[in-house]
């Protein structure tokens, strides 16, 4: 991430890879304050193991491109609400030029940041494959749950 200031946003991910037992690394790395370190960290990650990279960034968000500049592994970008109700970053991030991707969730998605990189994941290892598709049973259990919860509401009219 830019800073730790993007921690609270960040921490959905790292509570997700801890529940999906998925090892992972969390650094603050600037683009613009610590350019050697992004390079260090971006050109050593395959050397690390590592398989993704999400990189959130805000206002100028620079470091998921920077770091795709930089390695061949899949990075994605999580835009962060920093200012202008994180368009801004929005649109840094996704505007890359060819030859740079950077996949990209939505305005402080960690979540769905850490979601996508299980599935890049899970589609060479069969271990997170199994955790996935059991996350995502336990997604359409939760609103079968709700849905029960919801019969039991009354009004007036209602006719469910």
């Amino acid at each position: 991430m830019g800073s730790t200031s993007d921690l609270p946003v960040m921490e959905k991910a790292a509570k997700f890879f801890d529940e999906m037992e998925i090892p992972f690394e969390i650094n603050a790395l600037s683009a613009h304050r610590t350019p050697e370190r992004v390079e260090a960290f971006a050109k050593g990650a395959h050397r690390r193991g590592i398989k993704v990279i999400i990189a959130a960034a805000g206002m100028a968000a620079h470091l998921p491109g920077v770091i795709s500049s930089m390695t061949p592994i899949p990075v994605i970008g999580v835009p962060i609400d920093a200012s202008l109700d994180g368009l801004d970053a929005l649109l840094a991030i996704v505007q890359m030029p060819p030859g740079i991707p950077v996949a990209t969730v939505g305005i402080n998605g960690a979540l769905n940041a850490a979601i996508l990189a299980l599935q890049m994941i899970a589609t060479g290892d069969a271990e997170a494959h199994g955790k996935l598709v059991a996350y995502k049973e336990s997604l359409k259990s939760k609103i079968e749950k709700a849905n029960e919860e919801l019969a039991l509401v009354k009004y007036k009219y209602k006719t469910n």
